[in-house]
């Protein structure tokens, strides 16, 4: 298995990443990070909700585009259905479920970022209270916008010790590369939720991480780089 925290102090710019999984003690783990290279992406934090977190500006007077930036990365709905996206599709995942929809059918609806040239990927996940999960990634075809790619994974059960973790690019570039292959398949420690936030911010780039949220067994963590050093919520 991948030691994610080596994996991530490799790469500079991952851009938005989601891990999905369960400690060794079986505890429900899920993280997701922001970084950022312009100073309007960087002009985030992360806001505890009544049903998971949302993106703010830290600066108001700074914030020139909210369009792809300001969300709700994770919901969680009235199950313990835990939804965690790096857009406006959590809020979509949310509405088709509550309508007995599916998660597939949701994220059929939707396509990559309009963000030309780099067509930022969406990347999806959803964590049932059992510790199955599943994750999304739905980008543009080798940089083609004429064509979305959709790749849905499922895991059907959650195995201790073992977390699943996606990201929105592979590093830098121009266009930025967008995030290619299945999943990487993580060593998940046996941490609880501040020792675990603490770990995964400390293996992002200094420069580029902007927030980060965990979750392990329900206990939630929120660390900002504006707005307060290792925010616990």
């Amino acid at each position: 298995m991948t030691d994610l925290f080596a994996y991530l102090k490799e790469r500079p710019y991952p851009g938005r990443g989601i891990l999905l999984g369960a400690t060794p003690a079986g505890k429900a783990v899920c993280a997701y990070f922001i970084m950022g290279r312009s100073e309007n992406s960087r002009n985030r934090v992360f806001e505890k909700t009544d049903d998971g977190i949302r993106t703010r500006a830290w600066n108001e007077s700074k914030m020139t585009d909210p369009s792809l930036i300001i969300y709700h990365p994770v919901r969680r709905m009235a199950d313990g259905t835990l939804i965690v996206t790096n857009g406006d599709q959590t809020d979509t995942v949310r509405d088709f479920l509550a309508q007995g929809k599916g998660w597939l059918e949701a994220l059929c609806s939707r396509t990559f970022e309009p963000d030309e040239p780099n067509w930022t990927p969406r990347v999806s996940g959803l964590m049932q209270p059992c510790g199955s999960h599943l994750l999304s990634i739905l980008r543009a075809q080798g940089g083609n916008p004429d064509c979305c790619e959709r790749f849905f994974y499922t895991y059907d059960a959650a195995t201790p010790g073992v977390g699943h973790f996606i990201s929105t690019y592979e590093g830098f570039g121009s266009p930025l590369p967008s995030y290619y292959g299945e999943p990487v398949t993580a060593q998940v420690p046996d941490l609880d939720a501040p020792a675990l936030a603490q770990a995964l911010w400390d293996a992002l780039d200094a420069d580029n991480r902007v927030s980060l949220y965990v979750c392990v067994d329900g206990n939630e963590v929120i660390i900002n780089k504006h707005g307060g050093e290792d925010e616990i919520k």
